[in-house]
């Protein structure tokens, strides 16, 4: 008998073919994380020590005299020399001291009306908590006067301003204000996330510059909630735009939110044909994802009433229609 190699003929067995090959994954190539959103998520979130901020109040003091001796020497000194040119230039630095004056009066009114806006989520909260009739139509009427200016809510006032009567239950009553005040409101917020999050993926995927997509991040999302912010009646300022970017992160941060390893980021980072081809598209999506998600929360804090029972937006839901047609529709 012989002991030499045997030739096995498969003749039913089907030829494999390359194509159908299982893709072999990329142990090298770390998956999308978001890091331009953790970056963005971080300077948010920090909270300066209290020698840093002695530091910088110290040194903005210093360079704020010292710029207004210079100014002030600048001016007398050419009134001396050219009287005419030198009240000219006095008039011109009066001038801007009082438009500097006026931008300081608009922040501080800004930083009222949002914390007006914090109070009345507040108190909103507390009646829903307490189920009680003439809390919530104390809330209802504080919301009818904080949004009587509002043109694009006349509709929503004249409607609950009809209806409110006929409601005998406190519960049924937030509802109603909830759906023809906030309804309105919510919708336009949404938008402003959808476009943010657009925003922030596009820079990512297509711009390879270093820094570029943390800059496009945090540019896009502190711009995002001063927008939301003034959709619910906010009207945050500079200062009270980043109050409310440092609010949001700090939550999302201490909940950890902005963590890209959960089941919704995976989802929409790893099941896409895109993320698998390039990294850059990848982080473009998963960026988009949370800028989505911080949208989501700063609505919650802008917001003057909490969200009922599922009017909560999705962040899948955002994210869906924000990146149709952006990548392709594998991703």
């Amino acid at each position: 008998m012989s002991n030499g190699p045997v030739l096995i003929e498969l003749e039913d067995q089907p030829t494999p073919k390359v194509a159908q090959a299982a893709p072999v994954p990329d142990l090298l190539t770390p998956s999308p994380n978001g890091q331009a959103m953790q970056v963005a998520a971080r300077l948010g979130a920090g909270k300066p020590s209290r020698l840093t901020r002695w530091f910088w109040s110290l040194i903005g003091l210093f360079l704020s005299a010292a710029v207004s001796m210079a100014a002030w020497d600048f001016a007398t000194g050419l009134v001396a020399r050219m009287p005419v040119l030198g009240w000219v230039v006095t008039a011109i630095g009066a001038a801007a001291l009082a438009v500097s004056v006026l931008i300081v009066l608009r922040e501080l009114a800004g930083l009222a009306r949002l914390r007006r806006v914090d109070g009345l989520k507040a108190r909103a909260d507390a009646a829903a908590q307490a189920h009680d009739m003439a809390q919530s139509r104390d809330i209802v009427d504080q919301l009818l006067r904080f949004y009587r200016g509002r043109e694009d809510l006349a509709w929503g006032r004249d409607s609950l301003q009809k209806q409110r009567a006929e409601v005998l239950d406190a519960d049924a009553l937030m509802v109603l204000a909830e759906r023809e005040l906030m309804g309105p409101l919510d919708k336009a917020a949404q938008l402003e996330v959808e476009a943010a999050a657009r925003q922030v993926a596009a820079v990512t995927a297509l711009v390879p510059l270093a820094l570029a997509d943390v800059v496009a991040a945090l540019t896009s999302n502190i711009r995002m909630i001063r927008r939301i912010a003034e959709i619910y009646g906010g009207r945050a300022g500079t200062l009270g735009s980043w109050r409310l970017f440092r609010a949001v992160m700090t939550h999302l941060v201490a909940t950890g939110a902005v963590a890209a390893g959960d089941d919704l980021i995976g989802t929409i980072a790893g099941g896409g044909a895109l993320a698998k081809l390039s990294r850059r598209f990848g982080e473009g999506i998963v960026n988009g994802a949370l800028t989505a998600r911080v949208g989501v929360a700063a609505m919650e804090v802008c917001r003057p009433l909490p969200f009922g029972e599922g009017r909560r937006p999705s962040v899948a839901g955002l994210v869906k229609r924000a990146l149709t047609g952006l990548f392709s529709k594998e991703s």
